[in-house]
């Protein structure tokens, strides 16, 4: 067992996984500390390095393309204190980091790791159901289904179409762009209908806009990376959707009739909507894309 104990956190690799504990310090960025512990098999690493500085070092690891969902989810764009896979040690337990550096780039060469992309997640994402609270609303997923509640603050479009529910099945990609501080990030939810989508995140009602705090809003990634787990693979041959497509689920006939309460909300968001066309607050792209998905929803 190679091991190492910082108050950043802890890593211990056995000779098959990395498991990766957060620290409990203050210290520790709320995004780490709410992902938890990792466990690392090691065939989905493709490397691991220690970078010695005056002050403090930092162990890296790199995880093949592919094999993660949650850096599928993020594109490599977690801030540097966020990213799981990066130690922060101290001088005096700079040897220990170069010990278990070594032992883990020694296992991979007695393994014959390959260095290629992966052709399936090799780490299953976060467990479900996760709910995050973010500047836009509160967006849950429970392994099916994604559910985003607008908050008081959000776009009146978005609260005219009411709470987005969204079918696991109907998902295609996951789009996520971390609050910057200076810039507004955002989680989207692209389906087959809303792909092409041009609306802006504040006006989109599949799509989260985060211009809050950037502390929190960086939680929404692991929703991101909940929700990309339970996607195809992006290695998967195309057919994939339209098996997932053909073995989901009926949707209710055409014909059938929605409850009357359900109809009677539809009548009154589509009055809203068309009240804020008649206003100008939409333009007549965001209403037709608008109405689309109030439609769909109902």
């Amino acid at each position: 067992m190679a091991e190492i104990i910082q108050r950043d956190g802890t890593w211990a690799f056995d000779g098959s996984t990395v498991r990766i504990t957060p620290g409990l310090h203050r210290s520790v960025p709320l995004f780490r500390q709410t992902y938890g512990e990792i466990a690392v098999p090691l065939e989905a690493v493709a490397g691991v390095v220690f970078e010695p500085e005056r002050k403090r070092g930092r162990l890296r690891m790199r995880l093949r393309e592919g094999a993660d969902p949650l850096l599928q989810a993020t594109g490599g764009r977690l801030p540097d204190p966020a990213d799981p896979y990066r130690l922060l040690v101290d001088v005096d337990r700079s040897g220990v980091a170069e010990y278990v550096a070594e032992e883990i780039r020694h296992c991979l060469l007695l393994d014959q790791v390959p260095p290629e992309p992966a052709e399936a997640y090799l780490l299953p994402g976060p467990p479900v159901p996760v709910s995050v609270r973010s500047s836009d609303g509160t967006v849950s997923f429970d392994g099916t289904q994604v559910r985003i509640d607008w908050s008081d603050t959000s776009d009146r479009v978005k609260r005219a179409t009411g709470p987005r529910v969204i079918g696991i099945g109907d998902v295609r990609r996951v789009e996520w762009l971390p609050n910057s501080g200076y810039e507004d990030g955002f989680l989207r939810f692209a389906t087959r209908e809303t792909a092409m989508s041009e609306l802006p995140p504040e006006k989109d009602p599949y799509a989260l806009d985060l211009w809050g705090s950037a502390r929190r809003d960086l939680l929404t990634a692991i929703v991101a990376a909940a929700v990309t787990a339970r996607l195809p693979h992006p290695s998967a041959p195309t057919h994939v959707e339209d098996e997932e497509r053909r073995d989901a689920p009926p949707r209710p006939a055409a014909g059938d009739p929605p409850p009357a309460d359900h109809h009677d909300v539809l009548l009154r968001r589509l009055r809203e909507l068309g009240e804020l066309h008649r206003d100008g607050v939409l333009t007549d792209e965001e209403f037709a894309m608008t109405k689309a998905a109030v439609l769909r929803g109902f």
